[in-house]
């Protein structure tokens, strides 16, 4: 058995968009910004991806900043957001179940003397918009709350809060990395004035992102250099990347619109919640009803989540035990801590995400090896610890 359930760390690159991507690594190569004929092709190349990709949220090209990826995109919004807007106020709204890459913008922000409230989950990892409401104060200038947990799947209240944010005329910024080719991201239903993708989620090359930037939000940049991105975002952009994104997004957003794959994706992912709750001491984690379709997550007694994830390896099937940006450490999760959920549990935490590729015959045997490999590590760890002891 050979199966990727690891769609949420990166998906495989989608053969479209890499058909997109080659001819700007071969004939087209010249740089975006030169003048002579070979800068202007790979220019509209360029100019091309940004239109496509603000069609898909429906924005303007102008607003469209290419990154390179969703940890540049989140660090360029809160950072770029707090500092501009510091003179009016340093206040910053989020919540404990953010991507690291927001947290730890902010923890940064901290440092110089920039003060920020970071929300409590229920245990489902769901943020209260009435919550976010009550914490707005004169001071805050942003807003930031991730579209869906990259975890556990959880999806929060982005319209609710963004019509709040909208009310309380603060600025609202989404990390939509995970939510990006499952859920609608039309920046204006969603009322966001700032929206942050990754291309390696939706089947794109990794290394390459994007930030919605709404006309008319001050940014300071954070990479200084070039005045490329409108001088929001110094660098040469990667048009090669940059086509491949577009292309891959383009794909994303006309399955997600089509009843087939959402409904498919949704099939496995609950037939993977069924089958491993049934396993003794199996918790499904992330709520019930509003989640991601590609995403079972779950915590299991009496194992480490990095244990089962080698294990299930062995088996040939790619698993995680949550964020890959996270993986290796040797804390839990800091997303399950936030919903409630003790150290020791929270130790023995399993992602599973479907994608593309993927089958509905392959999930009976993927819940056999996880009963196998559970009971297996169960019956080493006493053993274990009687040695130690």
């Amino acid at each position: 058995m050979a199966v990727y359930l690891d769609h949420a760390a990166t998906a495989p690159l989608r053969r479209e968009a890499l058909e997109a991507m080659l001819p700007y690594l071969t004939e087209h190569f010249g740089n975006p910004s030169s003048i002579h004929a070979a800068g202007r092709r790979a220019r509209l190349g360029l100019d091309e991806a940004r239109e496509t990709v603000a069609h898909l949220l429906g924005a303007r090209p102008r607003e469209i900043v290419f990154t390179a990826g969703g940890t540049e995109a989140d660090n360029l919004a809160v950072k770029g957001v707090a500092w501009a807007g510091s003179a009016r106020g340093r206040r910053i709204v989020t919540t404990a179940v953010e991507h690291k890459a927001v947290l730890h913008a902010c923890s940064v922000l901290e440092r110089f003397g920039f003060g920020v409230t970071y929300l409590p989950v229920d245990r489902y990892g769901m943020v209260d918009p009435d919550a976010v409401a009550n914490a707005i104060d004169d001071h805050t200038t942003l807003v930031s709350v991730m579209y869906a947990n990259n975890e556990v799947g959880t999806i929060q209240p982005i319209r609710e809060i963004g019509s709040i944010c909208r009310e309380r005329r603060v600025l609202f910024h989404v990390d939509a990395v995970q939510a990006a080719g499952h859920l609608p991201l039309e920046v204006n239903e969603l009322q966001v004035d700032l929206l942050s993708l990754a291309a390696h989620k939706v089947g794109g090359p990794k290394g390459v992102g994007a930030l919605f930037v709404r006309h008319g939000t001050q940014l300071l940049p954070q990479q200084s250099g070039g005045s490329q991105e409108r001088q929001r975002r110094a660098g040469t952009e990667n048009v090669a990347g940059i086509a491949g994104f577009a292309r891959a997004l383009d794909l994303a957003r006309a399955d997600a619109e089509g009843e087939r794959e959402p409904t498919r994706l949704a099939k496995m992912r609950d037939a993977l919640l069924q089958g491993v709750t049934a396993i003794p001491g199996a918790e499904p984690t992330g709520h019930p009803e509003r989640r991601l379709p590609s995403i079972a997550s779950f915590v299991i007694d009496g194992v480490e989540g990095g244990d089962l994830v080698a294990a299930l390896d062995l088996e040939g099937i790619a698993t995680s035990t949550g964020s890959a940006c996270t993986t290796g450490s040797a804390d839990p999760s800091h997303v399950l801590l936030a919903m409630g959920y003790a150290p020791e549990k929270a130790h023995g935490s399993l992602r599973l995400s479907v994608g593309h590729g993927n089958a509905a015959e392959e999930m009976p045997g993927v819940v056999d090896a996880i009963g196998r490999v559970v009971e297996r590590i169960r019956s080493v760890r006493p053993r274990q610890a009687a040695a130690s002891a």
